[in-house]
């Protein structure tokens, strides 16, 4: 069994009956739920759904062959966005028309002059292409569409919350499962787009759309008895997206509500990889004859986010956070956690590696998603710490150490990681703290 059948799911108990009849076409096979035992869905082709009114939908073809997108808005499409708009960290504001392009340019000059790059987060989901890679990413969108669809007992007539809904499509798998009424937030500008999508797939009279911080918004009703969110960056928690996903639980989610996903766990293991470490980090050394040694300094303080071959494992995967998102707190999301790797064979090791494990354990059939290196591609990849010097081990030998997580004090999206580690070995030994910093 995977770690996160043992971690996630041990306490998850099947329905009575229930079996497991999807595909295994995934490195990690989809098995019975009754053997407690995560659901991977394998990808498939995207197919036209029916409407309440009959006609097909699909979701990357509108019906009438056009792009989907709109050129205007339509009245009840964006909440908190009357006419054109733009964001901004406080909120909403207003796009004058009549203002000169040379006091526009003397406006972002004045603003960018008072940014930090904490400012930037908002911007960053504006740009089409990065959800282009989230909703391409069929691990992930899959994964919500089954987990959602396939449980439509528990969405028919029901008020959701989408944090961060982003181009809306958790929205619209919510209203195709039934719920009467979806609020989707999102503060930065894409939702503007969003709001065509909705327009162009008739959701506008099911789905409100609110541009705003999470932290801002007054909601309509007393409560939601749903939150949908895709929270989760590299190393799981960067950019601290999980804390907004607790606000919104502690304001507005009804005594005995579900969020979707409501587990995860981050994992930690250890890798060989020589050559890739020469090309990033020992690069630095000689570059085109000059010694530019500092920047390999940074380079080592940076973890990396890249795909890890899965035979360059060289340890065991151990647990180093394990959250309930329905009863977990901020608090709980900086984290101290010892640890033991035990090698499987004798090799070097050159980093450790981190990923992480969601799941959605509240309903029937429990499903979840790993970014293991051992699973199907997803775009969070893993998250690699190199080591400055090379561990020499040899199989059944053991590295202890421990490993703290918190967010860094300037920008609370970053995050501070130190790694702490001992080993004694029959050929090295080994102690030593690094610290390094994501963002």
């Amino acid at each position: 069994s995977t770690p996160i059948n043992d971690t996630i799911l041990s306490d998850v108990t099947p329905g009575p009956g229930e079996t497991n009849d999807l595909a295994p076409p995934m490195k990690k096979a989809a098995s019975n739920a009754a053997n407690g035992e995560i659901v991977i869905p394998p990808p498939q082709p995207v197919t036209a759904t029916e409407t309440p009114g009959g006609q097909s939908r699909d979701e990357k073809t509108p019906q009438n062959g056009t792009t989907g997108l709109e050129t205007e808005t339509g009245p009840s499409a964006v909440a908190s966005v009357a006419g054109a708009t733009t964001s901004s960290r406080e909120g909403t504001r207003a796009v004058d028309s009549s203002l000169s392009v040379a006091s526009c340019e003397r406006e972002a000059v004045a603003e960018a002059d008072t940014r930090t790059s904490k400012d930037y987060y908002f911007d960053s989901y504006s740009h089409h292409g990065i959800h282009e890679e989230m909703l391409k990413d069929e691990v992930r969108t899959r994964t919500y569409q089954m987990a959602i669809l396939n449980n439509r007992q528990l969405f028919h007539g029901k008020t959701v919350l989408d944090v961060g809904c982003g181009t809306g499509i958790l929205s619209m798998f919510a209203v195709q499962a039934g719920a009467s009424h979806v609020y989707a937030v999102d503060c930065s500008s894409i939702i503007e787009q969003a709001a065509k999508i909705i327009k162009a797939n008739d959701y506008s009279d099911r789905i409100t759309l609110i541009q705003s911080k999470m932290e801002d918004v007054e909601l309509p009703v007393p409560h939601v008895d749903i939150i949908i969110s895709e929270w989760m960056g590299y190393f799981l928690l960067y950019e601290s997206m999980l804390n907004t996903v607790l606000y919104a639980r502690d304001k507005w989610l009804r005594p005995g509500g579900l969020i979707f996903p409501d587990k995860a766990v981050i994992y930690l293991s250890a890798v060989e990889q020589d050559q890739i470490k020469k090309e990033r980090i020992d690069f630095w050394e000689n570059v085109y004859g000059f010694d530019m040694s500092a920047l390999k300094e940074v380079a080592l303080l940076e973890p990396v986010v890249d795909v890890v071959d899965a035979d360059s494992v060289v340890t065991n995967a151990v647990p180093i956070l394990n959250i309930d998102i329905l009863t977990c707190t901020e608090e709980d999301l900086s984290f101290i956690t010892p640890f033991q790797l035990r090698a499987n064979r004798s090799d070097y090791i050159h980093a450790f590696v981190a990923f992480f494990e969601c799941a959605f354990t509240r309903i029937p059939k429990p499903l979840g998603f790993s970014t293991s290196p051992h699973s199907m591609y997803t775009h969070w990849k893993q998250t690699i710490f190199y080591l400055r010097d090379a561990i020499t081990i040899c199989e059944g030998e053991v590295i202890s150490g421990r490993i703290e997580c918190r967010s860094n004090k300037k920008n609370e999206r970053d995050l501070d990681i130190g790694l702490e580690f001992n080993f004694e070995g029959r050929r090295q030994n080994v102690n030593k703290r690094v610290e390094f910093r994501l963002r």
